[in-house]
């Protein structure tokens, strides 16, 4: 019996996309982007990478307010605000970052985002 279930969990294991145990990360924004949102950008992904969230937040809050009408800021804030788990605030960015991807298949086919935004 021990085997049975054993192999089962196994399968069970198996058959989930690799998507459901990866984390998500930040994006870069794209080419041409507001100066000052870029750079809190970069500063954000390198405080994400260092694992200093909360500073990455910061960063990725600074990145939307100079520009949030850049889909990537807000994907970003969103998934900070995740990992912190304020997925309230999260779902809004998330929202917003779909309304903005102008058909970025990154954005609008993130697990993450999916799991926020239907």
């Amino acid at each position: 019996m021990r085997t049975v279930i054993s192999v089962l969990f196994v399968l069970f294991l198996i058959s989930f996309p690799l998507t459901v145990f990866a984390e998500e990360g930040p994006m870069e924004l794209p080419e041409g982007s507001n100066a000052s949102a870029d750079m809190h950008n970069k500063m954000g992904i390198k405080n994400w990478e260092a694992g200093t969230v909360e500073e990455a937040c910061r960063h990725f809050r600074e990145a939307t307010a100079a520009d949030g009408a850049i889909a990537e800021t807000h994907f970003n804030e969103g998934v900070c605000l995740n990992k912190i788990g304020d997925h309230g605030a999260a779902t809004v960015h998330f929202r917003t970052a779909k309304e903005y991807a102008n058909g970025n298949k990154a954005i609008l086919d993130s697990p993450i985002l999916k799991g926020h935004v239907r």
